[in-house]
């Protein structure tokens, strides 16, 4: 890959629903590269533990989604995708401005498995623009495992992180940020439209690691 990285080192990263296994794997990881993370929750009880269950020594604190969402240089949404929207919603004045990346997936289960749900929006990503007219949208992040992010005995993953949206710029910082983890790239995958077949390919990466126990991820070849 040609293109040349931008030096993304010193952004702080806040990462709202960084409780959660995935939120937290990316926040282990970026304070992991340096970053000074913060993890957002409904509680700043349960962020501050998040961000000590890290281990010591990393630059990572908790608090409530607003305080995050306001201090942060770039925004992490990994919430579950049924209060997606109305936290959103509640954060739009803390967002404006700001490079807000979307890694939520949209997917239903049941007896078959995994499966994508519908959005009127398009996309979660698309959704999240629409709630914030006055952020910087990008879609990314959908397909690391959260279980690689979090197992200090994985040095490096194998996978590229599919970067999509409408902003240039965004999009270059995020694909320098993705890069920060070890053995990831970041990838242009399009305009924020395509979102939804990202978000959607979940799904068949759920089908593909309970099929053979693994922990898939996904490489572009010639690139």
């Amino acid at each position: 890959m040609s293109d040349e990285l931008r030096d993304v080192g010193g952004l702080s990263i806040g990462i709202l629903g960084g409780t959660g296994d995935q939120g937290k794997g990316l926040a282990h990881r970026f304070a992991a590269a340096g970053h000074q993370v913060l993890i957002g929750s409904r509680s700043a009880s349960r962020a501050q533990e998040a961000a000590a269950s890290l281990g010591e020594g990393l630059p990572a604190r908790g608090d409530e989604n607003a305080a995050v969402a306001a201090e942060a240089d770039v925004v992490i949404v990994a919430v579950p995708w049924d209060g997606h929207k109305a936290l959103l919603e509640s954060l739009r004045s803390e967002l404006a401005g700001k490079i807000v990346v979307d890694c939520v997936n949209p997917l239903g289960f049941d007896k078959q498995g995994a499966f994508a749900l519908d959005v009127e929006e398009g996309s979660a990503a698309q959704q999240a623009a629409a709630v914030l007219p006055d952020s910087r949208v990008v879609a990314a992040f959908h397909h690391v495992s959260a279980v690689l992010l979090l197992d200090p005995e994985v040095a490096e993953i194998d996978l590229d992180v599919l970067v999509l949206g409408d902003d240039r710029e965004a999009t270059d910082t995020v694909q320098a940020l993705a890069a920060r983890i070890p053995g990831v790239r970041g990838i242009y995958g399009g305009r924020l439209r395509n979102a939804r077949q990202i978000e959607a390919f979940t799904a068949n990466l759920i089908s593909i690691n309970r099929r053979y126990k693994a922990h898939a991820g996904i490489r572009v070849t010639d690139v």
